[in-house]
């Protein structure tokens, strides 16, 4: 390759040059989000050669983001983040390859988009989405580069980097409680370009193959005591195992339909070879008025399963679709091989309460 005088200060370095930037050229990144953490990370690594970066965001630029997200201007509200930030990165090195996917991450699409990049960068601020993203990543065997923020305070981790622990090792999935995002609790406009930073700090030496990688840690920054601490944690097999199951599953999942839309389910509900299970409370409505229902709370679902047949055909639903997707899981991770559960639970079927 040609290098100008826009990478000469890098390519100086021993650790890097022209070997390194080619490295860097060759490189494919997937950024998911371009809010706080993205926009620094897209900056850098656009400025820093990478040749080509995925940008993953359904969402549209609003005025309260600009305060932090410095790739944005005024003219940029109302305008999808991802063609905004193309156009942005597109100013500051018009070399790299900028793909952008106007979506937010999800089962259905996850293993589609992150399937031909190297390294994927975790720039979200929901847990449920940190989950999909940690699965695809150990099923795919990429590194996951994880960043959150709070207030003032951020942390940083990379999971699942040569074998290293998966952020389920360090966060166990116990419930669907998410913590506060910066929209209800509020951030300092500096702390998500500083963890975005060093994010894009870790992405490069991943690439270029030095360095100490922040795997089995993670770096909690204190922006009003302008501190470091270090926390410790180990690779936990059975939480490794649970996130290759899950990637598994979410690679599948074009391959094999584990979801139904309510017209379907409606169908299938007349069909008395069907097991509908309800997944909710015995107070949740509206009540579907099916001979063939049963109704077990997702909490002892796991009790249950012995008194099913494994080749039964059964559709699980409950009141929004999280608990029926996580009770699916369950059932094919033991082994059953008819089993489907209603996308959007069933509050998308506009029953009366009854």
């Amino acid at each position: 390759m040609e290098h100008s005088k826009r990478y000469s200060r890098q390519v100086v370095l021993p650790e890097i040059g022209i070997i390194g930037q080619q490295k860097l050229l060759n490189a494919k990144v997937l950024v998911i989000g371009a809010g706080g953490l993205g926009c620094p990370v897209l900056q850098i690594l656009a400025a820093s050669g990478v040749g080509t970066l995925g940008v993953v965001d359904g969402d549209e630029v609003d005025m309260s983001n600009l305060h932090r997200q410095l790739l944005y201007m005024n003219e940029d509200c109302g305008k999808k983040k991802v063609q905004a930030a193309k156009n942005a990165i597109s100013r500051i090195n018009p070399d790299v390859n900028v793909n952008v996917y106007p979506e937010f991450i999800s089962e259905s699409n996850i293993a589609k988009i992150t399937n031909e990049y190297e390294i994927l960068v975790d720039c979200t601020d929901t847990i449920a989405t940190r989950y999909l993203i940690n699965d695809i990543s150990l099923h795919y065997g990429k590194p996951m580069i994880y960043a959150s923020i709070h207030k003032f305070e951020g942390q940083i981790s990379v999971f699942n980097y040569k074998n290293g622990p998966s952020y389920r090792c360090l966060f166990p999935e116990k419930n669907t409680n998410e913590i506060p995002n910066c929209i209800t609790s509020g951030v300092l406009g500096v702390l998500p370009n500083t963890l975005g930073m060093l994010q894009a700090t870790e992405v490069l030496k991943i690439i270029l193959g030095f360095g100490k990688i922040t795997s089995g840690k993670l770096l909690v920054y204190n922006a009003l005591n302008l501190s470091f601490s270090e926390l410790e944690f180990n690779r936990n097999e059975e939480q490794i195992r649970i996130g290759i199951f899950k990637g598994e599953l979410l690679e599948n999942s074009e391959k094999e339909n584990y979801e139904i839309n309510k017209e379907a389910f409606l169908e299938f509900c007349s069909n008395e070879k069907y097991t509908i299970i309800d997944l909710r409370e015995l107070d949740e409505v509206p009540k579907l008025k099916i001979n063939n229902v049963i109704n077990i709370s997702s909490r002892a679902i796991e009790k249950h399963l012995n008194q099913f047949d494994k080749n039964q055909k059964i559709i699980l639903f409950c009141q929004s679709g999280l608990r029926s997707r996580k009770a699916l899981s369950l059932f094919i991770e033991n082994g059953f091989t008819n089993v489907v559960h209603l996308q959007k639970g069933i509050q998308s079927l506009q029953l009366e309460v009854i």
